[in-house]
């Protein structure tokens, strides 16, 4: 006969201490690690990356982002239209300011003081 857990161990002193072990590993509240703030995010990004890198992907994101909101504007009707549109729009206008700072990547930065 096949069991499906393996038998306990013969000496109860050490079946006992398996067991606070195992009560305590779940149960004791300072031995529970603490969330850390970056639980709630999907996705990071990769350290070492340099901001022509991230600027591009950014902007590829931002054209797929604009290209679906584009679509659906033209599938539906009424007020969802005229949010899809605006959607677009917004996401054209941060496009733009993204391609410009790609532009300006070699340009030296005036401070004025």
């Amino acid at each position: 006969m096949i069991k499906d857990s393996p038998n306990p161990p013969s000496d109860s002193t050490a079946f006992h201490t398996a067991a606070h072990r195992a009560i305590n590993h779940y149960l004791t509240p300072s031995e529970k690690p603490q969330p850390s703030a970056e639980v709630d995010n999907l996705f990071t990004v990769r350290e070492g990356l340099n901001v022509e890198t991230l600027l591009i992907n950014a902007s590829e994101d931002l054209a797929s982002v604009r290209a679906l909101a584009s679509h659906l504007a033209f599938e539906i009707d009424g007020n969802p239209r005229s949010v899809a549109l605006g959607m677009y729009r917004m996401l054209e206008g941060v496009q733009l300011m993204v391609d410009k700072t790609l532009s300006l990547k070699d340009e030296p930065i005036h401070r004025s003081i």
